[in-house]
């Protein structure tokens, strides 16, 4: 749980120092901003690869046993999901205008539903620590979102980008599961 732990927070801290007042002190003042990417980069995959690791070695410790028969629950909660992270990475689209941020809402039913399906202590820091992550940067953001146009429709042309390339990404994900991240899902 150690290395899951140590990855978590090198992943978690460096994406909260908007919230703590650093970042614009790091970018601007201090390093710059390609340094500052840069740094903030290598620390996001070093997070990363920890997070991955340390929950491939954790012990396998059961807080509470999830409801099998409702377990389907979490597949049909990671549909937006993947909608959401594409709509996230498209500019000026109505998803974005209104969320101001979708991934972190993403994120936020991402962890909710792996929480569902998973009762053991590993599943419980990881997806618990992102969900509270998300959460506090998503209400964050959104006490702070003014956006600054009028939406266009052309717009909404882009959501549906997002909805048919989140919903094939959804597809090869759950079809997948088992080979990449080692729990098959039962397609029943």
């Amino acid at each position: 749980m150690l290395v899951l732990s140590l990855g978590l927070i090198v992943f978690i801290l460096p994406h909260l120092l908007r919230e703590f007042g650093l970042r614009d002190r790091l970018r601007n003042d201090l390093l710059g901003i390609g340094p500052y990417r840069g740094i903030h980069s290598l620390l996001s995959f070093f997070g990363l690869g920890l997070i991955i690791w340390g929950k491939s070695i954790a012990p396998f410790v059961m807080i509470w046993e999830p409801p099998f028969e409702l377990r389907y629950l979490s597949s049909i909660f990671m549909i937006p999901v993947f909608i959401l992270a594409v709509a996230g990475n498209i500019p000026m689209s109505f998803l974005r205008w209104q969320l101001r941020n979708p991934m972190l809402l993403g994120v936020i039913i991402w962890g909710i539903a792996h929480l569902w399906a998973n009762g053991d202590l590993a599943s419980i820091l990881l997806f618990g620590s992102f969900t509270l992550w998300a959460g506090l940067k998503f209400v964050k953001l959104r006490g702070n979102a003014t956006p600054t146009s009028e939406l266009e429709l052309s717009w909404l042309w882009r959501d549906l980008v997002a909805v048919v390339a989140g919903s094939i990404l959804y597809f090869i994900i759950y079809v997948s599961h088992g080979q990449l991240f080692g729990v098959g899902l039962a397609i029943s």
